[in-house]
């Protein structure tokens, strides 16, 4: 092979990961870690594109698309921060699209030494540590806070409370012994791990506000065609009817 072949042929394979597609980047509120990844899978399979996702809370996902991180999409566990990005010209659309609605329910490990989960486990002088994601910060951490403050509940338990960063964390602790029960997500309580460990009771729809969650596809990105397919595939009715199987209420 002559010199000037070879390194033509080097030059071609170097370019070969420049060329390839990168991973569409979805930012995906702390809910969906348990859910989202094989629907990952599914679409790529269906499509050939690949998507990768960063899993927080609500609000650190979208400081850091303010703060200009690339993401391509953002699925949040509230309609209100894809809102705020909207208001601050990040999106490529006017509303957010609600892609599922969110279930609190209140878990505990099956070998506590306290009741099943309830609401009066609840008004049990012998709960001591009570988990919950940052109200700050993760929309089910406000549910909670609501649901304890509709029961008239919020002040006495208050000193009792265990502060996660995320829903996902907030299971964690409960799941370690770190607190006694905890105020987390459907989609936490249904994974394969929490559902062998423990029970849940579902905290009554009235008692919090609706969990809207909603997405959108950031106007910087440079695969909004991506995005968008991969939203409307959220929206298909197999894809609702797993996640309706996983934890997360159907939109239609």
């Amino acid at each position: 092979m002559t010199r000037k072949l070879l390194f033509s042929l080097v030059g071609f394979l170097s370019l070969g990961p420049l060329c390839a597609q990168p991973p569409l980047r979805v930012a995906a509120a702390a809910d969906l870690e348990p859910i989202l990844p094989p629907i990952l899978e599914q679409f790529q399979q269906a499509t050939g594109i690949r998507a990768e996702a960063t899993f927080q809370a609500s609000a650190m996902l979208a400081t850091q698309i303010q703060n200009g991180a690339p993401f391509d999409l953002f699925l949040s566990a509230d309609l209100g921060y894809p809102r705020r990005l909207i208001t601050a010209g990040l999106a490529d659309s006017a509303t957010p699209v609600l892609y599922g609605r969110g279930t609190l329910v209140l878990w505990a490990r099956k070998d506590s030494r306290l009741p099943p989960p309830s609401l009066d486990l609840l008004r049990s002088p012998d709960l001591r540590r009570l988990a919950l994601a940052n109200p700050d910060r993760a929309p089910y951490g406000r549910a909670a806070v609501a649901a304890l403050t509709s029961l008239n509940l919020y002040d006495q338990l208050k000193p009792r409370l265990v502060t996660a960063e995320n829903i996902a964390q907030a299971a964690q602790f409960v799941d370690s012994g770190n607190a006694d029960a905890g105020l987390i997500s459907l989609t936490s309580a249904l994974t394969p791990r929490l559902a062998a460990s423990g029970t849940y009771a579902v905290i009554p729809d009235g008692l919090y506000p609706d969990i809207q969650q909603g997405a959108i596809v950031l106007g910087k990105s440079s695969q909004r065609d991506a995005a968008h397919k991969l939203l409307t595939y959220l929206l298909s009715p197999p894809i609702q009817a797993q996640l309706a199987k996983t934890g997360l209420r159907p939109v239609h």
